[in-house]
């Protein structure tokens, strides 16, 4: 099972992996660790990473970057309006009022949604885990900003399902950063002792993060989290080019903004210089050549320039820590360490105000750029069943605090209970009881609109079906288990019916029996799921939380509402009396979430992209086949004024040059755009006239040294005969008429070396070859097998020596030719054992 975690960032993606024991960031195909989150559509194919960030400036309508927060939001949405005049494509409102980003692809206009960029994206980062990998990759962990709210998370889940990827869990930046941060200290304090507190700042391209987490052994726990959607790397990028666009306006007569390509450029250059101005105090120069109406521009900036210039977003940067440290109700000397991490928290003005604040050195431990991505593979490897991942439990919190209000039918108004406070430990589950005669449909919203960063509080509506009254006419007893799971999304997880059956027996207390009854019934199984619940949730303290919502509950809805888990203490120790029987029936529930796209649409996403993806890999083809013509072409021409020129004649070459050129001309005229099969049959042709060359050529060069491997073999062999003949010992056990057939054997290869040796010498290099290459190896190979089994075989050991040297033996060498011990009785006389023991060294030896 494969491990990979995601950094999903608005300017670069990163991912990483967890293999050889260790978590590994991996390098894309261009040898980059960093892939630009940019999408390159063109009319045969689309571009995704680098390759499409090399096309922003020249294929400026059809490049889309910078889409990353438009996840989940509708096209009317101020921030995607405000957006729309930055971006040089064009947005498009969708049948379904989401945004569409519209772009000629295949020579048609094509909206694709939100869900559908992102997951081309996700399927290259797939892409390029796999190959990293060597294995598929399907399960993953993906990371979003904290300010996310549910529409936009549900929105990322839809396009990793469109990658094809199944996403085990939205990962909060900085919760991220923690786990990678915290997971590999060895000197965190004991569960018993207070936390270490440690503050995460994360100040990407597009938004600046700020969570406090208390660290303990094999234990996070995010304590408090505060954030600013627009304040980022790129709003010092702006500032720059605000101020660049002004001064040429006035030096060169320039309207900047007018045109999208030079604008685009001018982001480009501004971002270099925000980099190196990091690095160097002194003036740094700006210049773009050919920027505008073929006018080269120049200006320069230092950094004193640049902080005063970004004073307006350097005083931004205080308000979130000090957020953070009340919601967390910590002061500034419980904080042991400052982490950031981020491409704009390299500005130094942005770690000066940071320090200020806290009055204390930052720590820069962490890799800035990777820390995520690190983070999201280390939850990964921890959720997967085939890596051992050290104890590590892990506790985010809600974002914002979330309200459920329902009809009621008491006062004739609306009943309302806010189930979860902002910072609540996440994933958490709670139990909610209501009194109900009829079907009752539950609305849930983000408690203060003004603190999201979005225009819209819904979360969505649940309808909770089937519900009716009693048999006796009482309201029926309705449980909904409402949650925060993993990814940070609120849900109605199940609803069911506590069901009153009447039995015989004294009725005058059934109501209050019942009573009793219905709350200890299914107590057990309810504490299981809490159980259960808070183990996913990985932290100790939800037992006491479930009863402060319980209080919330009844304040906030009266008697119609209370958390089923509050009242558990009280009624779990006492016995049951009850006279009536009760069942717990399941109940349906119609939910209707706001901007959740439904299944159909993204089924047919995942076939458009697995159209797409066939697309490219049919016009990698086509192009592969092209460039082999080409190269062809090239390396033939090259060779044939070369290494070829000896091995064909004048005739011959001239016209293959001639047939070269035409083909050449040809790939660049008609020849442009052609199917594979007509590269592929046009290489072909070609190589119909220059295998033949290639091969005397070939030929010529590996012909001397197989005929001299040939040639030195049967001189070995012939010596060997020789011997034979000439009495020599070493060959003395061999078989006269097997050695007598080797010499036939020897004479005949000799004979056939001879002739094609004298045949070939009388042809032209230009002429084909009488004998290959091929064929001497193999009357080599045959010349082995024949010969060698005769010549090299071994001599038959030596024979048993006699019975008495056998007997005078037997005292040292033990029994002989299968004689038990009983029968070799040795002569115990020295001389007779001093005699045998040159016998017997040569047995041995």
């Amino acid at each position: 099972m494969s491990v990979v975690g995601i950094d999903l960032g608005f300017l670069n993606c990163y991912v990483a992996v967890a293999r050889s024991g260790g978590i590994e960031t991996i390098a894309n195909e261009y040898s980059d660790r960093c892939t630009p989150a940019c999408i390159s559509l063109g009319s045969k194919t689309r571009a995704i990473g680098n390759a499409a960030k090399s096309q922003i400036v020249t294929n400026v309508k059809n490049t889309l970057h910078g889409f990353k927060k438009m996840h989940g939001r509708a096209f009317d949405d101020p921030y995607i309006q405000g957006e729309r005049v930055r971006l040089p494509f064009e947005l498009q409102k969708m049948p379904n009022g989401s945004v569409g980003l519209k772009v000629r692809y295949l020579d048609e206009e094509r909206p694709f949604a939100i869900e559908q960029v992102t997951g081309m994206l996700l399927a290259k980062l797939k892409e390029t885990s796999e190959s990293a990998l060597k294995k598929p990759v399907a399960d993953c962990v993906i990371s979003v900003p904290s300010f996310f709210t549910d529409a936009e998370r549900r929105s990322v889940i839809a396009a990793a399902q469109v990658a094809g990827l199944n996403c085990l869990r939205l990962m909060n930046e900085t919760t991220a950063v923690a786990l990678a941060y915290g997971i590999y200290k060895q000197d965190l304090p004991a569960l018993e002792e207070k936390p270490r507190n440690i503050v995460f700042v994360d100040m990407g391209h597009s938004a600046y993060q700020v969570s406090v987490c208390a660290f303990n052994k094999g234990k996070l726990k995010i304590l408090a989290t505060a954030f600013d959607p627009f304040l980022g790397g790129r709003n010092f990028d702006e500032a720059l080019v605000e101020y660049f666009c002004g001064e040429f306006r006035t030096k060169y007569k320039l309207n900047v903004k007018e045109n999208a390509r030079a604008l685009l450029r001018l982001y480009q250059e501004s971002e270099k210089l925000k980099k190196l101005m990091s690095a160097n105090s002194s003036d740094l120069p700006l210049n773009i050549e050919c920027f505008m109406d073929d006018l080269d521009v120049s200006s320069k900036m230092n950094r004193a320039q640049f902080e005063q210039l970004c004073a307006p977003l350097l005083a931004k940067v205080e308000l979130p820590l000090r957020t953070v440290m009340d919601q967390a109700k910590l002061l500034r000397e419980d904080i042991s360490s400052i982490e950031i991490v981020g491409g704009a928290t390299r500005i130094p003005a942005v770690k000066e105000q940071i320090s200020k604040f806290f009055c204390k050195d930052i720590s820069t431990t962490l890799n800035a750029d990777e820390a995520v991505a690190r983070g999201c593979a280390l939850q990964c490897a921890i959720l997967s069943p085939a890596f051992k991942v050290r104890e590590f439990s892990i506790t985010d919190v809600v974002p914002y605090s979330i309200t459920l209000r329902w009809k009621s039918s008491y006062e004739e108004g609306t009943g309302e209970c806010e189930v979860f406070s902002k910072n609540h430990a996440a994933p958490f589950s709670k139990v909610i009881t209501f009194h109900k005669k009829e079907p009752f449909d539950l609305e849930a919203y983000y408690t203060h609109p003004n603190e999201i960063p979005y225009p819209e509080p819904r979360i969505g509506l649940f309808a909770i079906q089937n519900v009716g009254p009693q048999y006796d006419g009482d309201n029926s007893k309705v449980k909904v288990k409402v949650r925060v799971n993993v990814h940070g999304i609120f849900s109605v997880a199940n609803a069911s019916v506590i069901e009153k059956q009447n039995v015989e027996g004294d009725h005058s207390d059934v109501p209050m029996d019942t009573e009793s009854s219905c709350k200890n019934q299914g107590k057990d199984d309810e504490l299981d799921k809490m159980q259960v619940d808070q183990e996913e949730g990985n932290h100790k303290s939800q037992a006491e939380q479930p009863s402060q919502a319980d209080e919330e509950s009844e304040q906030h809805g009266g008697t119609e509402t209370k958390t089923a888990s509050g009242d558990k203490s009280d009624h779990l120790a006492q016995p049951v009396k009850a006279k009536a029987k009760i069942k717990s029936i399941e109940l349906p529930i119609q939910a209707s979430l706001y901007k959740q796209l439904g299944q159909d649409l993204i089924n047919s996403y995942i076939e458009n992209e697995g159209k797409m993806m066939m697309q490219d890999k049919l016009e990698k083809e086509r192009n592969d086949a092209k460039n082999a013509v080409e190269e062809y072409v090239y390396d033939f021409r090259d060779k044939l004024c070369g290494i070829f020129e000896k091995f064909i004649t004048e005739e011959e070459s001239s016209k293959l040059t001639l047939m070269l050129e035409d083909t050449e001309n040809w790939l660049y005229e008609d020849g442009e755009d052609q199917p594979k099969q007509v590269y592929m049959d046009k290489l072909q042709e070609l190589r119909k006239f220059g295998q033949p060359i290639q091969e005397r050529f070939v030929e010529h060069e590996e012909r001397p040294k197989a005929l001299n491997d040939l040639g030195k073999k049967v001189q070995l062999l012939m010596k060997a005969v020789e011997a034979f003949k000439n009495k020599d010992e070493k060959y003395d056990h061999l078989d006269p008429a097997e050695m007598e057939k080797v010499e036939k054997y020897i004479s005949e290869a000799m004979n056939w070396l001879n002739t094609k040796m004298n045949a070939q010498n009388k042809l032209s290099l230009t002429q084909d070859p009488v004998v290959k290459v091929a064929e001497i190896l193999a009357k080599s190979k045959e010349l082995d097998s024949f010969c060698n089994p005769v010549i090299y075989k071994p001599k038959p050991r030596m024979e048993p020596p006699s019975e008495a040297q056998t007997k005078a033996n037997g005292e040292h060498n033990g029994p002989v030719n299968g004689q038990s011990g009983a029968e070799a009785k040795p002569d115990p006389a020295k001389d007779n054992s001093q005699q045998t023991k040159p016998s017997g060294e040569m047995e041995v030896d």
